[in-house]
């Protein structure tokens, strides 16, 4: 499925002076089918199998039980205890986020090696052999296979979240940055939304169909590796990192539609001047004082994100929807509103993004958390004595999941490839993937107990959570929107308490402390 390269030239735009890196309303390129179409299969690809692979094990849950009772049997003679089946359900479920750890560990050395399109197309490896093992367990008689899938395919995802950002930041022009990476969040909610409509029991939610939800997954990544294939690499990693300016040129051309990328090109150019290009050690990023608030925002962020409790809102659905009188055959679709809200949010975000800017988003959707799960709070401890209160709490619930979309979802994975220059970004995603994942496993072990402990009072934390994040991010964070990746960091110089000078139209800044593996 090849993608001509005269495609990608329909779009040029003429009055694009060459040298003009402010680009005004009047002299932005169109939106070219190259970008769109990295945009969409690279997502495709990534974003929406972390969705699916999310949502997906609710539907087969009771039927894979069921296989792993039978299989005990047959090897042992004895039905396996609810204990141990229970245990190896969680982690059949849980083991997803340990691979996501390693996979944001290992992402800095490929997109290093392979470069950020490259480490993409090798990423569909694991898409692949994850779907094939969790595809044929039940066939092979062995549960083992499907936590090994799972354990996989979590390692896809913990490189596709860091890698394909960290690509659609690098190829997009500035002017459409956040709604081109912004792909990445829609692309999450379509896969959260497929899954729950792939595991009804009309599709293939039943006992002889559930190993075909996990066979699913090598669709999307052989949609990619069809696209991806033909699609440039990122400029910026070519030029400043393999010194590829012929490429780098092609590269920006196929992308931006036009001929004149001498501005771009000097632009990158600048920039490389003011850095070390070597891969940053981690400890080295930690200790550099030209990106230390960058670094803490990144890390506060992700937290708060992970921390911010919409796990919570999918356990008390079902409950809230029960105690409303509604049939259990009736919540599975009900509850597939949440996916829709997600999907829908999203794309909002998307046509906003460049419009309202990242901050505002971020800071308004934490606190339209804050004050929804303040207002569930009270409406939960009186659900019992007004017949139409659980109404009201799911769309309270509707309404949570809203804000989480339209302003955490996509603008979270934005600021890491946004907030740090080239030879960063790779340190900074290992950092921010490491934080994401490693909160994801602490929420999934810690929320039960917390649950217990607390009961529908346990969204008291998420508010405190979420306050703090809005606050921090409200004095902390600088917008970034149409700004050079050297301009948001001249944002954090005095922050950083560092020096900085104008040269050739860019800010460059001089630092002392870097540190190279």
């Amino acid at each position: 499925m090849s993608m001509p390269e005269n495609n990608c030239h329909k779009d040029e735009h003429k009055d694009q002076e060459a040298g003009n890196t402010k680009e005004g309303p009047g002299k932005q390129q169109h939106i070219t089918v190259c970008l769109v179409s990295a945009a969409f299969f690279g997502a495709f690809g990534s974003s929406f199998l972390f969705g699916y692979n999310v949502s997906v094990v609710n539907a087969p849950a009771l039927f894979v039980k069921n296989f792993i009772n039978k299989t005990w049997i047959e090897r042992y003679g004895t039905p396996v205890g609810t204990e141990t089946v229970t245990l190896l359900w969680a982690i059949n479920v849980s083991i997803m986020a340990i691979g996501g750890l390693l996979g944001a560990i290992v992402v800095k050395f490929l997109v290093k090696a392979l470069g950020r399109r490259g480490t993409l197309l090798v990423n569909n490896c694991f898409s692949l052999v994850a779907a094939v093992l969790q595809a044929s367990g039940e066939r092979a008689h062995s549960f083992e296979m499907l936590i090994i899938g799972r354990f996989i395919i979590g390692i896809n995802t913990g490189i596709s979240l860091s890698a394909l950002p960290m690509y659609l930041g690098e190829i997009s022009p500035r002017h459409i940055r956040g709604s081109i990476t912004q792909f990445n969040a829609i692309l999450i909610n379509l896969g959260v939304l497929t899954g729950q409509i792939m595991g009804l029991p009309e599709v293939l939610g039943q006992e002889s169909r559930w190993n075909f939800l996990f066979a699913f997954i090598v669709l999307p990544a052989l949609l990619q590796l069809s696209v991806l294939s033909f699609l440039p690499e990122s400029p910026r990693y070519l030029l400043m990192e393999k010194k590829d300016k012929a490429g780098a040129e092609k590269a920006f051309r196929r992308f931006l539609g036009k001929e004149d990328v001498t501005s771009e090109l000097a632009e990158v150019h600048a920039e490389s001047q003011a850095q070390n290009l070597q891969i940053i050690s981690v400890l080295g990023l930690l200790r550099n004082r030209a990106v230390r608030w960058q670094i803490i925002t990144v890390i506060v962020t992700m937290a708060c994100f992970q921390l911010s409790g919409v796990n919570a809102l999918f356990c008390y659905t079902n409950v809230i929807l029960t105690d409303a009188g509604i049939t259990e055959s009736l919540v599975t679709y009900i509850t597939l509103s949440i996916g829709g809200i997600g999907v829908i949010s999203t794309v909002i975000t998307g046509l906003l993004i460049e419009r309202v800017g990242r901050r505002p988003l971020l800071v308004v959707g934490f606190s339209g958390l804050a004050v929804c799960y303040s207002l569930l709070t009270v409406f939960l401890n009186i659900q019992d004595t007004v017949s139409w209160m659980p109404y009201v709490s799911f769309a309270c619930i509707l309404t949570a999941i809203a804000f989480f979309c339209l302003g955490l979802a996509g603008t979270t994975f934005i600021l890491t490839s946004e907030l740090f220059e080239q030879s960063y970004r790779p340190t900074a995603f290992l950092i921010g993937g490491s934080v994401f994942w490693l909160c994801n496993f602490t929420v999934g072990l810690v929320f039960p107990f917390i649950q217990e402990a607390l009961q529908t009072y346990v969204f008291l934390v998420f508010v405190v959570v979420c306050s703090t994040g809005a606050v921090y991010l409200f004095i902390v964070l600088p917008e970034t929107k149409n700004k050079t990746f050297v301009d948001i960091s001249q944002s954090f110089a005095k922050r950083n308490k560092i020096s900085n000078i104008r040269s050739e139209n860019v800010q460059v800044y001089f630092f002392q402390e870097t540190q190279t593996v």
